[in-house]
């Protein structure tokens, strides 16, 4: 009676651990903008206060002074009414080096609630 060995083998357990820390090394990289996004979102909410659009763009630059926002500026929102309420709305994309040509490219857009 032969008996039937299982498992996994040295080289599948290396390319395995291979997939497993590039991906890791990808979501360490994307982790920072996904933060980011939440603090601009965060920023487009507290600037849909303002009554004016100079106003609104003047309370998004305070607040992105205080998050350390760099990917967007106030110039890039998009600020209009829906009814009586202000909504601001932006777009914008991230590009991530990963390896030698290859860049990893993020596109965020969202709008004030």
């Amino acid at each position: 009676m032969k008996h039937q060995q299982r498992g996994i083998s040295f080289i599948s357990l290396l390319f395995i651990c291979g997939v497993l820390v590039c991906a890791g090394i990808v979501a360490a990289q994307v982790f920072p903008t996904l933060v980011e996004l939440q603090n601009i979102t965060k920023a487009a909410n507290k600037a849909k206060e303002g009554s004016t659009v100079a106003e609104v763009r003047s309370i998004f630059d305070k607040a992105a002074q205080i998050d350390d926002i760099k990917s967007i500026t106030a110039r890039d929102l998009e600020v209009t009414k829906e009814g009586d309420r202000t909504v601001v709305s932006f777009a914008y994309t991230k590009e991530i080096h990963l390896a030698g040509p290859a860049y990893l490219l993020l596109k965020y857009s969202n709008k004030s609630k």
